[in-house]
């Protein structure tokens, strides 16, 4: 193997987070304690950590990004190694509308940074965002759910829910939440309608609430048999870029 990576020298071990973490537990300070962005392997050497403490507490929840345009977890195995049949911890969903962009509002008018050709309206939507992605530096991290492969995903997405009479929003937030591995979903919003829509898809007594219908939500997994994963797939890759991705990233 090669030599660990800089952000992983002198690192704490999964030995030390769950004897720390169990201590805080046992002190009251803490009801449980989870993890975010990491792997199967991660999960399950967090939790055997903690077993082998005489009092350990293990990982309650993990936290990734899932969304329509990243499945992810479903592959890598996160989501078989948090199942109640294994480690039984919680998969909490985060960016479940991909930073927004799975609301639909980008599709016409892309992002701010999006428009290096027209820098009056870059200048507008920079001074006045829609969410993240009109801003500069999350606008130029996030890029990925705006790559060429993610925007066809979703453009295809956006025609599956005009067919159903249901808007991007609605289809994505009701798709991650009958997901069975999702046991719980964060959310955010730039305005009060987007919550309140949000709501009414969590709520289990309403319309909006049930599961997508069975020929929708075979609709979506055609789409995403096309390409599994968009968010991690780009068309903008040039030569002389070195083995990086847009923004510097590692190419696994």
């Amino acid at each position: 193997h090669a030599p660990a990576a800089p952000w992983y020298r002198d690192h704490a071990s999964f030995e030390e987070i769950a004897e720390a973490m169990s201590d805080l537990i046992d002190a009251g300070k803490l009801r449980g304690w989870g993890m975010c962005n990491d792997n199967a392997y991660g999960l399950t050497a967090s939790c055997y950590a903690a077993y082998a403490l005489e009092n350990g507490h293990a990982p309650c929840v993990m936290q990734n990004d899932f969304s329509l345009i990243n499945r992810r977890v479903e592959e890598n195995g996160v989501t078989e190694a948090s199942s109640p049949a294994n480690e039984n911890v919680g998969f909490m969903a985060y960016n479940v509308l991909a930073g927004g962009v799975l609301t639909g509002k980008y599709l016409d008018v892309a992002a701010a940074v999006d428009n290096p050709r027209d820098p009056e309206l870059a200048e507008r939507l920079l001074n006045d965002p829609r969410g993240r992605m009109d801003d500069y530096s999350w606008g130029k991290t996030l890029y990925r759910y705006r790559s060429g492969p993610a925007g066809d995903a979703t453009r295809q997405y956006a025609a599956i829910a005009d067919a159903a009479g249901v808007s991007l929003t609605e289809l994505a937030l009701r798709w991650c939440r009958a997901r069975d591995g999702v046991t719980s979903s964060l959310i955010g919003h730039t305005s009060m309608a987007q919550l309140d829509e949000t709501l009414a898809c969590f709520d289990a007594n309403g319309d909006k609430g049930k599961p997508l219908p069975a020929d929708v939500a075979w609709e979506i997994d055609r789409v995403h048999m096309r390409n599994r994963l968009p968010i991690f797939a780009s068309d903008r890759v040039g030569r002389d870029w070195d083995g990086a991705g847009e923004i510097g990233e590692r190419v696994p």
